[in-house]
């Protein structure tokens, strides 16, 4: 049951979550009528932040006499309350600086991610768009050995995956090459998943003539054609900045954040869900504590944006405890995604 807050509950509820935010301690009804120029005695905040508690936008952290905001109460405070800020020029200028025009594609990925947790001191993740969706661009055979080759496989815009593939006889250089060409033209502009489906077909004049590098090509496209490995399609960047929040002081909570980042599967997960969710707010998606049905999340926001990379979709964002800065950390987010989305049509 969500409750219909007259202005002067709002306006008290924004202020405990603004307090919290900047502090990181319970917030009291003197610290708002100290902090905040309004026209109310510390007896009217009192009782309206009683009345807040029953609703369940806030609560009592112990036997403190200050409150801190519910999960219930930063998701009013982030629908309704907060004023999304635009990124500030210094953000934008540190960002700007620390971008690589040089760098190769799926390396200016990883270099999101340390932007990120460098502008915001939070635990930053960028996850790489799934491949089976790409468009093949190309297939390059290298010749390690003259049994092993190096399967180069690129994606429309630059992504890049690769493999070794071990043959059981010697092949001369002439012919992968010849196979490359043929690979190429039979096989460039599809998706991965199409190629997947229907490669036994398109090659099928060349396996009926027993073909060994073909031969081995069949054996092994699943390896070859298939996504990359889901925990290698997520970069972390900042893990040290979290255990620098007061929240995270304590040895047992300092151990839920390295298990975490361990972890990569339970971000994955997160990310795709959310992105999916109907909380969002400009495109950005915020999960908050225990939206996200975690248990090992419960103590932590996320904050997360699609970027694009043609067709292919990624996402990027920010992980930190609940008291996060939303107002600037969505701001931050949303630039870096637009970014990084500009970035790679170049």
């Amino acid at each position: 049951m969500v409750e219909s807050l007259n202005d002067r509950e709002k306006s008290i509820l924004r202020y405990v979550v603004q307090h919290f935010i900047l502090t990181a301690s319970p917030v009291g009804s003197r610290n708002i009528t100290k902090k905040y120029d309004i026209d109310l005695s510390p007896a009217t905040v009192r009782n309206i932040m009683s009345d807040l508690e029953d609703y369940g936008y806030i609560n009592h952290p112990h036997t403190s006499a200050g409150r801190v905001p519910t999960d219930k109460g930063y998701r009013l405070y982030v629908n309704e309350l907060m004023e999304v800020e635009k990124i500030n020029s210094e953000e934008r200028r540190l960002i700007d600086a620390q971008i690589d025009i040089s760098a190769e594609r799926e390396e200016i990925l990883g270099l999101a991610s340390k932007i990120l947790s460098n502008v915001t001191n939070q635990i930053a993740c960028v996850l790489y768009p799934n491949f089976d969706s790409g468009l093949l661009e190309k297939i390059q055979l290298i010749q390690l050995s003259t049994t092993r080759i190096l399967v180069v496989i690129t994606i429309q815009n630059g992504l890049v995956k690769t493999i070794t593939l071990e043959m059981s006889a010697e092949v001369k250089e002439e012919r992968l090459h010849f196979v490359q060409s043929i690979l190429n033209e039979r096989l460039n502009g599809l998706k991965l998943s199409e190629i997947r489906a229907t490669l036994k077909e398109r090659l099928k004049d060349l396996s009926e003539a027993n073909d060994t590098i073909v031969t081995l090509f069949l054996n092994s496209q699943d390896k070859i054609f298939k996504d990359i490995k889901s925990e290698d399609r997520l970069v972390l960047a900042g893990t040290k900045n979290l255990i620098k929040q007061p929240e995270f002081d304590k040895a047992d909570k300092i151990q839920n954040i390295v298990e975490l980042m361990e972890d990569k599967d339970i971000i994955i997960h997160l990310f795709e869900d959310t992105m999916n969710s109907s909380k969002m707010n400009e495109n950005i998606s915020i999960t908050i504590g225990s939206e996200s049905k975690i248990d090992r999340l419960e103590d932590y926001s996320l904050i997360s944006k699609e970027y694009r990379m043609g067709d292919l979709v990624g996402m990027l964002g920010i992980i930190g405890p609940k008291r996060m800065d939303y107002q600037k950390i969505i701001a931050i987010v949303d630039y870096v995604s637009k970014t990084l989305s500009n970035y790679v049509k170049i």
